[in-house]
């Protein structure tokens, strides 16, 4: 093709990606670079109801639908027949002009996109199963369509479907958009003259979750050397992280269950360096541009990790049995084992001891009150 936007000038786009939050700020990109494309439609994200926030705050997205689930999809809980037709119903009613799939390899979720009865679809497909093939030679669609790549990292995946269809480039920079309001709730959370790092040891999935005993000896570690550590986690992870809390010998501050993911993206993007498994918040790192060490369990790391290598730190055990299919490991989990508190411990000091530690909010926070930092720590907890 030579230009989509040229070409297909929608004025009603919808955007399938119904995943969890690291999924989402990886997309954050090719949603820019379809606002780029198509400065005048409405851009409609379909996604998981929780993105309904996130939504919210993106520039490249105007209007947010919840999706209901489809048999196959694990992130939702299958629906009802009924509660699909009514689903269909609702996306045929919107009269999209163009729905571009960026869920993933199409392999369930084309033949869903379809009866939506939009003017154009767009998207990725598996080998074989590409419009164009021998089993639709003749599709309309097969030039909007890219065979899903194998390799390579989401992000990037992602953007070499908005380059086949000629969209403008763009940057692979996430977005994760905060606001002053944001910051203010913040503030009652953690002073506003130390510095500190953040130790964040859930994740949704138990078989990307570190031991939470290696997580306590780096927490020492950094506390030895001087940091403040801010323990967080949702409400659910409450159990988890007291136990974290409880092996370390060093004070700590446990924030677990106080925040919400606008004010946990605060307390990162005010964070000197984050710890954490392989999970949403070192997206939320990435885009904040935030240090991080990530233990990396299980995940697959060349599609997963952040691209800047040098200010986030991926560390992981090789394993024949990487990426791991399982949500909880079925051998006694060698890939989390494997990886030794020292190694993560070593990555996090020399992040904060070279100096490429965080040194405040991102260029682009909200102007409010200015939070007077110090580069140096004579406590290990905040007061």
């Amino acid at each position: 093709m030579t230009s989509a936007s040229g070409a297909l000038a929608p004025r009603r786009v919808a955007v399938f990606r119904a995943l969890m939050l690291g999924d989402m700020l990886v997309a954050t990109p090719a949603l820019r670079a379809v606002r780029a494309a198509w400065p005048q439609a409405e851009i409609t994200l379909v996604g998981l109801p929780w993105a309904e926030a996130l939504a919210d705050r993106l520039d490249s997205i105007d209007r947010f639908e919840p999706f209901a689930g489809w048999p196959g999809l694990p992130e939702v809980a299958e629906p009802t027949r009924q509660q699909r037709e009514r689903f269909l119903q609702r996306m045929r009613a919107r009269h999209f002009d163009l729905v571009l799939q960026l869920h993933g390899s199409g392999g369930i979720v084309n033949a869903m996109l379809a009866q939506w009865q939009a003017g154009r679809l767009a998207g990725f497909c598996e080998e074989g199963a590409c419009p164009g093939g021998r089993d639709a030679p003749d599709a309309p669609d097969a030039a909007l369509f890219l065979r899903w790549p194998v390799q390579g990292h989401e992000l990037q995946r992602l953007l070499a479907l908005t380059r086949h269809l000629g969209l403008p480039a763009t940057s692979s920079d996430l977005d994760f958009p905060l606001h002053a309001a944001d910051y203010q709730r913040a503030h009652a959370l953690v002073p506003r003259n130390r510095r500190y790092v953040i130790v964040h040891v859930g994740s949704q999935l138990p078989s990307r979750r570190w031991p939470a005993g290696y997580f306590a000896e780096v927490a020492d570690r950094l506390a030895e050397a001087g940091w403040p550590v801010v323990l967080t986690g949702t409400a659910a992870e409450r159990e988890l992280v007291a136990s974290v809390a409880s092996l370390m010998r060093a004070p700590c501050t446990n924030l677990c269950g106080q925040t919400d993911l606008w004010t946990l993206g605060v307390l990162i993007d005010s964070a000197a360096l984050l710890v954490c498994n392989d999970t949403g918040v070192s997206h939320i790192a990435a885009a904040l541009q935030t240090p991080s060490v990530v233990a990396a369990c299980g995940s697959d790391t060349g599609r997963w990790a952040p691209l800047d290598r040098s200010r986030h730190r991926v560390l992981a055990h090789a394993l024949e049995c990487r990426p791991c299919a399982h949500r909880v490991c079925p051998i006694g989990h060698p890939c989390a084992w494997g990886l030794s508190a020292d190694t993560v411990a070593q990555a996090a000091l020399e992040l904060l001891t070279t100096g490429r530690w965080h040194t405040g909010p991102s260029s682009g926070a909200p102007q409010v009150p200015a939070w007077p930092y110090k580069e140096h720590h004579e406590h290990a907890t905040l007061r």
